[in-house]
């Protein structure tokens, strides 16, 4: 598989503390966060609009209710180990990842045998139909591994946007914004809020009335910012490493092939993967401006957080951005649609207009980020025990 992070392989996935019986903490967990202080879809026109009975709100959170519901076997029980057997959550994960792997692989392992007998179609149409199988359940388990690490900070996803309108407005509440934050550094955290300003155009310091004065948004520009804002968080767990590495390794960030490097102005470089990580799908949403030559004697040391992503040339910029498996793009794509229009008809086309508040659609934003950035652990840890499609 492609990785922004050539060497990642010696940086073993930090553990949530988990509370399995085990003598070391499981690898996918949160650990290495610091907390602060240190879509095409056919739904027809109004469809998220559908009002909710004057002064009731349908926009539940608790539980497991998630704007996506598990498809496969495999996440529907570790749905229910979630809620009923939290201590026993990882270590049903690592079972089901390799049950999954071994029926995956014995089903392409019959296809070779079978390969000259006068069974080899129906053998490879099995293994067809199994990998297919494979893939909706090991989603599945991704998401379960996002869903625990939202809940280990106590923030539930938020459920399907159509459930929280009410008195013909969109409100998302609690905020949370304390718990989203909360997971990143500080530098991390300063460069989320400029991708705020920059997509919702609220600023870091704005008071509390502007907080919550009302705004509208189409549902195509709000699909549009939510993947956009996963696809950053993403990319920013996988250059925060690959930062972290080259310090550690006083790598110089210049161009191998010169003394100059590409330099994106930090409001292209937030959404600059969103238009070639979708296959096409999404593609004309948005159009990315030339990059700037930046001089390398500009440079200063040691040198910031920001300052090393922004710096990054256009081709180590997209293989970062990238997302790295077919697995997870399809949970990005399923998520985001079901969040905000109907799953099965694929991504949102509605141009249909929004109100809301400043406050919800930073709750949104948020969310996008910290789940983009959780995906790229999930998919990490998924890729050691069972082998994604590389994308």
């Amino acid at each position: 598989m492609d990785h922004c992070l050539p060497f990642h392989k010696s940086f073993p996935l930090k553990s949530f503390p988990s509370s399995i019986p085990k003598s070391k903490p499981h690898p996918f967990s949160s650990s290495d966060f610091s907390i602060r202080s240190r879509f095409r879809s056919r739904t027809k026109p109004n469809s998220l609009l559908v009002l909710a009975s004057a002064g009731a709100s349908h926009c539940e959170f608790g539980s497991l209710n998630t704007p996506l519901d598990p498809r496969s076997s495999a996440g529907k029980h570790l749905s229910r180990v979630l809620q009923n057997y939290r201590q026993l959550f990882h270590v049903s994960v690592e079972d089901e990842l390799k049950r999954l792997a071994h029926d995956r692989d014995a089903a392409l392992n019959r296809m070779v045998l079978a390969s000259d007998s006068d069974e080899a179609l129906l053998h490879r149409r099995i293994a067809q139909l199994k990998e297919h199988e494979c893939q909706v359940a090991v989603q599945d388990v991704m998401y379960m591994l996002i869903f625990y690490r939202f809940s280990e900070i106590r923030v539930n996803l938020v459920p399907k946007l159509s459930r929280c309108v009410y008195n013909g407005r969109l409100e998302i509440w609690p905020c949370k914004d304390w718990e989203l934050e909360s997971i990143y550094e500080l530098e991390v955290l300063e460069m989320i809020k400029e991708h705020i300003t920059t997509v919702i155009g609220l600023r870091a310091d704005s008071s509390v009335t502007d907080n919550w004065a009302m705004t509208n948004i189409r549902q195509t520009h709000l699909g549009r910012v939510y993947v956009a804002s996963i696809l950053y968080g993403y990319f920013l767990k996988s250059a925060l490493l690959r930062h972290h590495l080259e310090q550690k390794l006083a790598i110089p960030n210049t161009h191998r092939n010169g003394t100059k490097k590409t330099f994106l102005q930090f409001p292209e470089m937030c959404l600059y993967g969103f238009r070639n990580l979708l296959s096409g799908r999404l593609s004309d949403m948005l159009s990315v401006p030339q990059p700037q030559v930046l001089n390398s004697n500009q440079e200063t040391e040691p040198e910031k957080l920001k300052r090393f992503l922004t710096g990054f040339d256009s081709e180590a910029l997209q293989r970062c951005a990238k997302v790295k498996s077919k697995e997870a793009l399809n949970l990005i794509e399923n998520h985001s649609c079901a969040l905000l229009g109907n799953v099965e008809a694929g991504f949102f086309e509605s141009d249909e207009v929004i109100v809301t508040s400043f406050a919800s659609l930073k709750r949104l934003v948020l969310e996008a980020v910290a789940f983009g950035s959780f995906l790229w652990d999930a998919e990490e840890y998924v890729d050691t025990i069972y082998k994604l499609k590389e994308n």
